[in-house]
């Protein structure tokens, strides 16, 4: 399906949730296949406010990935302690691991971006502690209590943990607002950029899979959601074969939000969903400056994140199942994407 964006946006009715001044994006008149009047978003998209909401169209079939499904109970938010895991836990000793009161205050001192959770006992106290806890919370870094921790691995006997293990990025992470100045210039020059956004992806050999995918197919940016997400560790990175240190990741709080200024900045919000009536990726039009959404396995994209789509696609298949791993299922949409912004 061809999508036409619109040279400037037409005037009109104030968009919800803050979306930025010049109005709501008007639907499709023209019936025709595949075409859209210029000036348009997909049809089938309206909200009350006037924000046009996603397009629901051909009806493909079976699709792809591991996605709606029942929603999971939310995660607690950034920089509050989740509780939910109070149990002794055992940690295999590996190279995204820090410990220690005074290792993981330092490297919260100098800036928590590279610390994706920390790990604590509870009950116990003392004045470095506290003062950690605390600058976590500051940081938005998250903070999970246990009952007991124990370190497990070649070597972990000889780490002195004092109740406290920290989980390390492997990659500096961007700034989301510069990623998006960045999107902004390259859209005003005519530049369609093309991102990758997972929501709540936990398997942290998913998440390196599909960070090696973006790379391979020319994404410029992943985004992930601070909670709910693998940590981008020793795992990922080993999974991601090198591409992590190719790939500028961002780290954000409130997808939703993310996404919605990414339309501001004149992007498309593509989201892969398991749907009958999402449309299938060999008939939309992808030669636009564009935001890829992969939801977690098993539940895939949140209801709120699914809601702020420009439009749902998926991936016809064959065969007994309707469902792929959601890092096979992003490389498929990746590569197709890539595919249409090769020169003719």
């Amino acid at each position: 399906m061809k999508i036409k964006r619109p040279a400037s946006k037409p005037s009109g009715a104030k968009a919800t949730g803050g979306r930025s001044k010049g109005g709501a994006r008007s639907s499709a008149q023209d019936k025709r296949q595949g075409q859209h009047k210029s000036g348009s978003r997909p049809s089938g998209r309206k909200t009350s406010a006037g924000r046009p909401q996603r397009a629901q169209a051909c009806k493909t079939g079976a699709s792809q990935c591991e996605m709606p499904g029942a929603q999971k109970s939310r995660a607690p938010q950034s920089g509050g302690s989740h509780k939910g895991g109070e149990q002794d836990r055992l940690i295999r000793l590996s190279d995204d691991l820090l410990w220690g009161v005074h290792p993981v205050l330092e490297v919260l001192k100098q800036g928590g971006e590279r610390i994706a959770e920390i790990i604590l006992v509870k009950d116990r106290h003392g004045g470095k502690r506290e003062e950690l806890i605390e600058l976590a919370k500051q940081q938005g870094v998250r903070l999970t209590f246990v009952s007991g921790l124990k370190l497990t691995g070649p070597d972990a006997s000889e780490a002195r943990h004092q109740g406290i293990v920290a989980r390390v990025n492997q990659t500096d992470l961007l700034e989301f607002d510069q990623l998006l100045a960045r999107i902004r210039e390259q859209v005003a020059s005519g530049e369609k950029p093309r991102i990758v956004a997972l929501d709540c992806l936990q398997d942290p050999h998913n998440l390196g899979a599909i960070i090696r995918s973006a790379h391979a197919s020319g994404m410029g940016a992943v985004l992930v959601t601070r909670e709910r997400s693998a940590p981008l560790g020793g795992t990922a990175a080993k999974s991601a074969a090198g591409a992590m240190a190719h790939m500028d990741i961002c780290q954000v709080t409130n997808l939703a939000e993310s996404l919605q200024r990414l339309q501001d900045a004149g992007m498309w919000v593509f989201g892969a969903v398991k749907d009958e009536e999402a449309k299938s990726i060999y008939q939309t039009d992808f030669d636009l400056p564009l935001c890829l959404v992969v939801g977690g396995e098993g539940p895939g994209i949140r209801p709120l994140v699914q809601r702020r789509c420009d439009v749902l696609i998926s991936i016809p298949m064959q065969g007994d199942l309707d469902s792929l791993n959601s890092s096979v299922a992003a490389g498929v949409i990746m590569f197709e994407v890539m595919r249409r912004h090769l020169p003719a």
